[in-house]
């Protein structure tokens, strides 16, 4: 009986865990909810980010496996903000055309620096696209307003939050890929030309929002938004051959 006794209370304790995980990060809901909202538009509201990032904790506190390289709190906040992630892609307020310019700048990018072997200027990328140049600015100035979640939206909506999280689980073929796709990472950020790298540190690294970042630099906040948009398409152009395989997995 007594054994008996020590397997109900073992039971018991395992099932109360995920509750008592949830309880414990309940707050980093918030501070990630709070964080991210920081960075978009007015209407979004934080509120609907916590209720997004619950549930991405209790499914985290459910699937969660001790022992694979990684704590609670970073197994957790990768979900909750994956969980933010969906939820703003269901409520995405930019318009397709948008989107198709956004892949259009990227795709010019790449295009002109297969060609000239080297970072292409803001001119060559309108000429490519046949724009002007104030005409290729505004459409930089739009394709921000989609380009809300940073390095994860590199491989657009089929990403899968799991890939960033070390562990044993990981075939020799994944931990393979991980490695080849955070060296590749690391060299297109390296690659940058130094000004599109000193935004992305200073918004990512610093943490600076671009009003911070434009007092630093001494320029304007819409242009520090154009700077940092056109970064993003130039790693997403620099990284098309992963997030090709990203999207068609």
């Amino acid at each position: 009986m007594m054994t008996l006794n020590r397997s109900l209370t073992g039971y018991a304790g395992a099932a109360d865990r995920p509750a008592q995980l949830v309880a414990e990060h309940s707050d980093l809901v918030r501070r990630i909810a709070h964080h991210m909202a920081a960075r978009l538009p007015a209407s979004v509201q934080v509120e609907d980010l916590v209720q997004a990032g619950m549930i991405g904790l209790i499914e985290a506190s459910r699937q969660f496996q001790p022992g694979q390289g990684a704590t609670f709190s970073t197994y957790a906040g990768i979900r909750i903000r994956g969980a933010m992630i969906d939820e703003l892609r269901r409520a995405d307020w930019t318009p397709r055309s948008v989107h198709r310019n956004s892949r259009r700048i990227s795709e010019a990018m790449q295009e002109v620096e297969a060609r000239e072997g080297r970072a292409a200027s803001d001119r060559e990328i309108a000429d490519e696209l046949k724009v002007s140049l104030d005409d290729y600015y505004g459409m930089l100035k739009d394709s921000a307003s989609c380009q809300i979640l940073g390095l994860d939206e590199l491989f657009g909506e089929d990403s899968d939050p799991d890939r960033l999280l070390p562990g044993d689980s990981a075939s020799p073929t994944e931990a393979i890929e991980q490695d080849q796709f955070r060296q590749a990472l690391a060299e297109a950020l390296g690659s940058l030309p130094e000004r599109e790298r000193l935004v992305l540190a200073l918004y990512y690294d610093e943490e600076l929002n671009l009003r911070e970042i434009g007092a630093v630099l001494e320029i304007t906040e819409s242009r520090v938004s154009q700077i940092r948009s056109q970064a993003m398409h130039r790693l997403r152009a620099r990284l098309s051959e992963w997030t090709q395989t990203e999207a068609g997995s």
